[in-house]
């Protein structure tokens, strides 16, 4: 036969993909800090290969460290390591993440542009594929309602959406003393001097506002903006709060009464109102001698939001109508947003004598009371020279850290997690925030005209087919405006349709440049 078969166990098609990230690694200096970290220690095994395959794979090919270790071999460059050495490596990880993150912040200020002055925290939890809770997984209450052990995540973004720093913490623990110790922390390693931190409701204790109130020779070093549960102000400032009358526009001097306006002309308008306050927001009485923490209390109206509440709670309202008609109904609320928070029961029959039936119904008097606060959005703040306009924007930003959090859990798939020793779990998080550092900063270079999801597809099937020894290769990927994009960020070209080894290891050596 003239047909030749292929040699066994010899690979013709490779990922190149990886070679974009790369040169972001590269550009950050993680194989300077690898070396330095290197010497420090007593091993044999390549830790920069290994960090920089964890991280290109948590991005292209998520999964365990066995599968990436695998997935590793797909790519132009193999790797020098076996598995056991990724499990040594995690430990060393582990121990050199704070002088990692350091470090990565202050080189990245050399890739890209960061602002230093305005600071977003959240906190998320993951889950565990084990029944045993330890020191560190504990059973908590789970954000994605998992009934397995938990470990939290508190992270820093800067400005541009851009990860700062993380830490990670007992899953059982409460998020809010989570935040001063991490921001201590970056403000002595980064050199911050002056910075304003946002946080959501669920983070804005009044010991974390009183640690962000800090001022030194009449200069504010720290402030903050965080959302304000309307609900949960006390009876006066709701009622300033919820009341039709004095609203603005920004640019506008003139007041409106937001009960006589036309929702259609008005649909995609923002209204504001504001005042400063002394008291304690939680509506204690203050002890004697305390000094109150002086807040700009600034609440937001929108016909737009409004609606979009009332079209998420008519879902609800559904689902708990079909809740009791199919007598499905039996469970307590699990979250603010659960239909069985709308269903009520008939313990008593009208001559008031027990039931030995209970009775559903739908529990309208919780539908009207919530049905008040729609529409309405709040923030407080300690800034007294910044503009309402500018706190808002300054606030909307913060979407950009759930973001975060959504690349992390859903495209990166940093949960279930299956480490079961706390080094290498904190290990395997530090990856995790390296890949969306990484990731994050080529978005920004694409000017974030592309979506995560697109991004990521398009470098998986970045691939090259080597036909044979000395014969170069062939792009076989598509051709896009996407993939003409990432090259010309990158400074480098795989595209042609046919590249020597002399090309692909130029190619290659380029996005080692730093």
């Amino acid at each position: 036969s003239t047909y030749k078969l292929l040699t066994k166990d010899v690979e013709k098609s490779f990922n190149c993909g990886y070679l974009f990230l790369q040169k972001i690694y590269y550009s950050l200096g993680l194989h300077n800090l690898c070396k330095t970290i290197s010497s420090r220690h007593l091993f044999e095994y390549d830790l920069n290969d290994i960090l920089s395959k964890l991280v290109y794979t948590r991005i292209l090919y998520p999964s365990s460290k066995l599968a990436a270790n695998r997935q590793a071999a797909s790519f132009l460059e193999k790797p020098s390591f076996e598995l056991h050495d990724i499990y040594r490596a995690l430990s060393v990880l582990a121990k050199e993440s704070d002088f990692i993150q350091a470090e990565l912040y202050k080189n990245s200020q050399n890739v890209i542009e960061r602002r230093k002055d305005i600071l977003y925290y959240d906190c998320t939890n993951y889950f565990f594929e084990l029944e045993e809770a330890d020191e560190l997984r504990r059973y908590g209450k789970s954000k994605q309602h998992q009934p397995l052990p938990l470990v939290g995540m508190g992270l820093f973004m800067d400005y541009d959406g851009i990860p700062l720093a993380f830490d990670i913490y007992p899953g059982n623990k409460s998020e809010q003393p989570t935040l001063k110790p991490l921001e201590k922390k970056i403000i002595k390693d980064y050199g911050l001097e002056q910075v304003i931190v946002c946080t959501d409701a669920g983070l804005s204790s009044k010991t974390n506002r009183k640690f962000n109130d800090l001022s030194i020779g009449g200069e504010r070093v720290r402030s903050f903006i965080t959302t304000q549960s309307v609900k949960q102000l006390p009876a006066y400032l709701k009622d300033f709060s919820l009341a039709a009358s004095d609203w603005h526009l920004l640019g506008d001097s003139r007041t409106y009464n937001i009960d006589e306006l036309d929702e259609n002309e008005y649909y995609d308008k923002i209204f504001y109102k504001d005042r400063w306050i002394k008291e304690d927001l939680s509506g204690r009485k203050m002890r004697e001698g305390a000094k109150p923490l002086e807040q700009h209390l600034i609440v937001s109206f929108s016909f737009k939001y409004k609606n979009y509440q009332r079209k998420i709670r008519q879902g609800q309202i559904d689902r708990a109508q079909e809740l009791i008609k199919s007598g499905r109904y039996k469970q307590r609320p699990k979250n603010q947003n659960d239909p069985h928070r709308f269903i009520a029961r008939n313990v008593m029959t009208e001559d008031g004598e027990a039931c030995t039936k209970e009775i559903p119904y739908l529990n309208t008097d919780m539908i009207a009371e919530e049905e008040k606060y729609d529409g309405f959005y709040a923030v407080c703040t300690n800034l007294d020279e910044v503009g309402v306009d500018q706190i808002i924007r300054i606030n909307k930003k913060r979407w950009e850290i759930e973001e975060c959090f959504r690349i992390m859990k859903t495209e990166f798939k940093a949960r279930p997690v299956y480490l079961r020793r706390e080094d290498r779990i904190k290990a395997h998080f530090l990856t995790c925030f390296l890949a969306l550092f990484i990731f994050r900063i080529l978005e920004k270079k694409l000017d974030e005209k592309y979506t995560c999801e697109r991004i990521i597809k398009t470098l998986r099937e970045m691939t090259m087919y080597r036909p044979g020894e000395k014969l170069g290769y062939l792009p076989s990927y598509t051709r896009t405006d996407l993939t003409d994009a990432l090259h010309e960020v990158a400074g480098f070209r795989t595209d042609y349709e046919i590249l020597t080894d002399i090309s692909m290891k130029r190619v290659i050596r380029d996005t080692k440049k730093k």
